[in-house]
């Protein structure tokens, strides 16, 4: 599907996710607790929870990984009382070990992880648990198969996975219905164009794209290289290092440009841009501020014709964009397939 065969916005319906519809756009919560230096405090996080709540958005997206359970924890404090108006999806598969970042797919591992996530997230069942990265050394319908037990037992509802190639999309689901398929996607990461969105679409499965917005670098203000906290994952991301992110900065400008006469933010016009890729496409950005979570959530009613699509399109791809979206160790750890010279 090309930009300009989907205008974005003008009321978009809702997209299934397994046997759920959600709105087009969620809310990731990563950022909450984890992976972009210091985080909000628990004040600030719970009113950017609750005005999404009140806002419209029913998918939250957490992980095990985020702040080693922090995260879990969070929403699980600040959700539990409105259980029953939301889509509650978390992952398994990588956890923190001792404070290392450590990928655990075998059956054994995931039975504890879920049992640890439903104590933290208060409540019984999740309703999208992801696998969150295939581990090299435990074959996938392994893993699935024990998310799968999850099921039939009554802790989960749908499953899911994130990061993967169509080819193990495939694999797993053969072993158990897969409900959606967490991959980064956004105009600068365009791997899922390499066969997952049209294998998602084929299997009706949702591709759910995580960072849509770059990591910040498509939001209201670019993130600020001498400015980024120790702890920071951009740090270690060779599109934000010195050697790359002038290039890019560049590319923005132009972006920014197209955005302007069209009457958009920026952030509009790449959110636009994701959740026009097809109807079986949901968007979950993160943020810490409550004014850009309306401006994210702003999209669902706008209108932003194909042709703007497709001029910010040709500006930013895997063909234009500087650096790879990963350094080399974490893309050995990735099943995604490759984008060119993007990664």
């Amino acid at each position: 599907m090309t930009a300009a065969a989907s205008s974005a916005g003008a009321g978009l319906a809702p997209r299934r996710l397994g046997p759920f519809a959600v709105p087009a756009i969620g809310l990731g919560c990563m950022n909450l607790s984890h992976a972009y230096g210091v985080p909000p405090s628990p004040e600030a996080a719970e009113k950017l929870l609750l005005t999404a709540l009140e806002e419209g958005v029913t998918l939250f997206d957490t992980a095990a990984l985020y702040g080693f359970g922090a995260n879990e924890e969070l929403l699980g404090r600040v959700l539990a009382p409105h259980r029953d108006r939301i889509v509650l999806a978390s992952k398994c598969g990588m956890t923190g070990v001792d404070g290392r970042r450590v990928i655990d797919g075998r059956p054994e591992t995931l039975r504890r992880t879920v049992d640890e996530a439903l104590a933290r997230l208060r409540t019984d069942v999740v309703d999208l648990y992801y696998l969150h990265r295939v581990d090299r050394q435990v074959p996938v319908e392994e893993s699935v198969g024990a998310m799968a037990e999850l099921v039939a037992a009554g802790k989960v509802r749908a499953l899911g996975l994130s990061e993967v190639s169509a080819a193990t999309l495939r694999r797993a689901h053969a072993v158990h219905p897969i409900a959606a398929l967490q991959n980064e996607y956004s105009l600068w990461s365009r791997n899922p164009e390499q066969g997952t969105l049209a294998a998602a679409r084929e299997l009706g499965v949702a591709l759910v794209a995580f960072s849509p917005l770059a990591r910040g670098f498509l939001t209201s203000t670019p993130p600020d290289l001498g400015g980024l906290p120790a702890g920071d994952i951009r740090r270690g991301m060779p599109r934000f290092d010195s050697g790359h992110y002038p290039a890019n900065l560049a590319l923005r400008q132009e972006l920014e440009r197209i955005a302007g006469e069209a009457g958009l933010g920026l952030p509009q016009l790449a959110l636009a841009w994701v959740v026009s890729r097809g109807s079986h496409v949901v968007a979950i950005p993160g943020t810490r501020s409550v004014p850009h979570l309306r401006e994210n959530l702003s999209v669902l009613d706008l209108d932003v014709p194909g042709e703007v699509l497709d001029a910010a399109d040709r500006v930013l791809n895997a063909a234009t964009v500087h650096g790879p979206r990963y350094n080399e160790s974490t893309l050995a750890e990735i099943d995604t397939e490759r984008c060119g010279r993007a990664g």
